[in-house]
């Protein structure tokens, strides 16, 4: 059997399926992929509204650790396609590219739609046959796949399939955990999707709070997990607790400590420019007949919902003590409960694990069935790192697909 008589199916039409779908066409292999949604790329193309962050510029020691526990299981797939070769294989597109102040990388005008155009053209001079409302059902009893279409189900039948189905975060684009069941069924062990880069929610806040601040940003501000590290930046109150790119950086390690104790509580610093001894200091100041918010605002600089949140989670006998009331202002406790739901995630944790799968992302109980993207169990923080180990999964699967389908038809 000749390499050009082979074909290959991919379910999914996200970052990793289309990188699959390019890599094993190049190869010679007939691809056909199949995706749910009027069209491929959607999720993509939502993440890219606002500026397309594609990747990140930062030391590849740094790149890699953002994949927290399955960071040596990613490095293994970035080995053959990481962050500058994302950004070289983009210029190849004809689409130029940015390092942002934040070290992010984008592309020149921003947007997701030109990339996608330009590779979705490129993908079709490959022979790539796209197929769009045609939605993954399981399979068959003779192995071969269930695919409903707008003419009715069908049966697919391939020498290899690529699931890359997406998380179980943004459903409405087509990422809708529904493959778990399919797996599950065929033996497959999954581990449970979870939302990942996700607000969580408190107790409760209290109405003035909610009602006046829900939805203001807390720009310039640092947060932390006891025992770890702050980080600065920024994110915003809600109507029932946090949310924002700060929040999402510590997602993991919030919702492992929900699990675990129940709640978790995060430290928040509302001025990490100036010292508890600077504040303190200057919150010693008479402050005469100004009321404490104008004390506040004239010696701290803190108003709006800063001092509101400040208010809100202080004791009322702290104001009184200068000292103590600078040390709440350096570590504001907000006890978190419980992380938003999967589907109001930006992406999800959990799914396929990575020792279900061989090298090449095969499923071992599977042969011939491989997985790539959202779908594996991973997780990492907004910034570009999602973006960039979907592509390399995708052509992890492809090349891993290609070298089978070579084994196999020897």
């Amino acid at each position: 059997m000749t390499q050009n008589s082979l074909s290959a199916v991919i379910i999914g039409g996200g970052p990793a399926g289309l990188m699959a779908a390019e890599t094993l066409a190049l190869t010679g292999v007939r691809v056909d992929l199949y995706d749910a949604m009027p069209s491929v790329g959607r999720k993509f193309l939502l993440a890219g509204v606002g500026g397309m962050n594609i990747t990140h510029s930062e030391a590849y020691p740094a790149f890699v650790s953002r994949y927290g526990e399955r960071q040596g299981q990613v490095d293994e797939l970035l080995q053959g396609f990481d962050a500058d070769a994302l950004r070289a294989w983009i210029h190849g597109l004809g689409i130029d590219t940015f390092v942002g102040t934040s070290g992010r990388v984008f592309p020149t005008d921003m947007k997701a739609a030109p990339l996608l155009r330009a590779w979705l053209k490129r993908l079709r001079e490959a022979g790539v046959h796209l197929h769009t409302r045609h939605r993954w059902l399981g399979w068959n009893d003779d192995g071969s796949l269930r695919v409903g279409t707008p003419e009715g189900e069908r049966a697919v039948h391939a020498d290899a399939v690529l699931l890359a189905l997406g998380g179980g975060s943004w459903p409405r684009l087509g990422s809708d955990g529904s493959w778990v069941a399919h797996l599950q069924r065929a033996g497959v062990p999954i581990a449970p999707l979870q939302p990942s880069n996700c607000g969580f929610d408190v107790a409760t806040w209290s109405p003035l709070l909610r009602e006046k601040f829900a939805g203001a940003p807390l720009k310039n501000v640092a947060l932390g997990l006891s025992g770890e590290a702050q980080r600065q930046g920024e994110f915003v109150l809600t109507a029932t607790g946090i949310e924002g790119s700060l929040v999402y950086a510590l997602s993991a390690g919030i919702r492992q400590r929900i699990t675990r104790d129940g709640s978790c509580t995060v430290h928040l610093d509302l001025l990490p420019q100036r010292s508890e001894d600077a504040l303190s200091k200057a919150l010693s100041k008479p402050r005469g007949s100004h009321s404490m918010a104008k004390h506040l605002h004239r010696q701290a600089g803190l108003d709006g919902v800063k001092a509101a949140l400040l208010r809100e989670l202080t004791a009322a006998e702290h104001y009184a003590d200068p000292q103590r009331l600078a040390a709440s202002i350096k570590a504001l406790p907000i006890e978190l409960r419980q992380p938003r739901p999967l589907e109001e995630a930006i992406s999800s944790a959990g799914g396929v694990p990575f020792e279900a799968l061989d090298k090449g992302l095969m499923l071992t109980v599977l042969p011939g069935t491989f997985c790539a993207g959202e779908m594996l169990d991973w997780e990492a923080p907004t910034g570009g790192y999602l973006l960039t180990a979907c592509f390399a999964s995708g052509r992890v699967a492809g090349q891993g697909i290609a070298r089978w389908l070579r084994t196999k038809n020897r």
